[in-house]
């Protein structure tokens, strides 16, 4: 088989990990890197024999998919620019900086016809896909409630880097490692989340790295979300979804999955394939081989459930509906 073309846009740390993954893939040709520091464009590149870019534009007609792995602020511009020159895109979290920015570039994807995978680990989890049908078959019967923790040393860790300035990334923690929660609780609810109140904390740095959110699915049920980015050096989360007749837990970013149903009086695992990996998946979808199990539009009920999330913390929890 032909090989696909493939370039990368942004390889610093998760940039270079997905360089490396598109390198070690037999059907896929990594054609170059592109990123604005031009010294670890060039170091990335010669490790990996391939070309470093200044200028993403120059991948025009060079390649058939990139993965984009760059600051959050500039994902709308450069995945839209990709789209529109006939190139498929795995978007990294979070999708975009906000609900207007998600919708249109949902309707870029719907104009040129081309793929848009966006990179949530959950959502590409055979776990979440397997919570996901089981959730939607009403295995678990009615849905009454989901609760969500995250937690990591995010403030310390994540100090001093575009993560914290706002202007660059979106938000803080409930908007970076915290998206995966946000991404795994609304693709596993298959629904939206209509009204939410929500406090946020920053202690003492530029974004948020506290949250505690309530909110209502619009068919009823109750959901909580919770976000610590100051604790020791840890990044654990999890996801528990009760209904009337199972209850369901596993993570963020999947991993596991377990189920108690009426009557069992412990948690037991659920059998699932294994995982193909993010970038796999990504060449199956192109290839039709899979529909795309983390499309765009989770990311813009995401982006919403965070626009809201934001709102109603600068009203100091008042409610605010979605």
């Amino acid at each position: 088989m032909k090989k696909l073309r493939a370039a990368v846009i942004g390889v610093g740390y998760l940039g270079n990990f997905h360089a490396q993954k598109y390198a070690g893939l037999d059907s896929v040709e990594l054609v170059a890197v592109s990123d604005s520091d031009s010294a670890r464009c060039s170091e990335i590149a010669a490790a990996l024999g391939t070309t470093a870019l200044a200028d993403y534009p120059d991948l025009v007609g060079r390649v058939d998919l990139v993965s984009i792995v760059v600051p959050t602020v500039m994902h709308h511009e450069v995945a839209s620019f990709f789209l529109q020159n006939n190139v498929h895109v795995l978007l990294e979290k979070p999708m975009v900086m906000n609900a207007a920015e998600a919708a249109s570039l949902i309707a870029t994807r719907d104009r040129t016809g081309q793929l848009l995978v966006v990179a949530f680990n959950g959502s590409l989890s055979p776990e979440i896909r397997a919570a996901a049908r089981m959730i939607k078959n009403r295995e678990l019967g009615k849905i009454l409630s989901i609760s969500a923790t995250i937690w990591q040393n995010w403030g310390i860790g994540a100090e001093g880097s575009w993560r914290q300035n706002p202007v660059l990334s979106g938000g803080g923690f409930m908007f970076d490692t915290g998206a995966h929660m946000l991404n795994t609780v609304v693709d596993l609810a298959g629904e939206e989340i209509v009204e939410v109140a929500a406090w946020m904390e920053n202690m003492g740095r530029p974004v948020e790295t506290m949250a505690a959110v309530i909110g209502r699915l619009a068919s009823g049920g109750l959901v909580t979300l919770h976000g610590c980015g100051e604790t020791i050096r840890t990044c654990e989360s999890d996801i528990r979804v009760f209904g009337t007749q199972a209850i369901i837990r596993t993570g963020a970013w999947g991993g596991f999955l377990e189920a108690q149903r009426d009557g069992e009086a412990e948690f037991q695992p659920v059998a699932v394939p294994p995982s193909l990996g993010v970038w796999e998946q990504f060449m199956a979808v192109r290839t039709g081989r899979m529909e795309n199990p983390s499309p765009p539009e989770v990311g813009l009920r995401m982006a919403r459930l965070y626009d809201a999330i934001r709102a109603s913390a600068a009203r100091n929890g008042e409610a605010v509906q979605i």
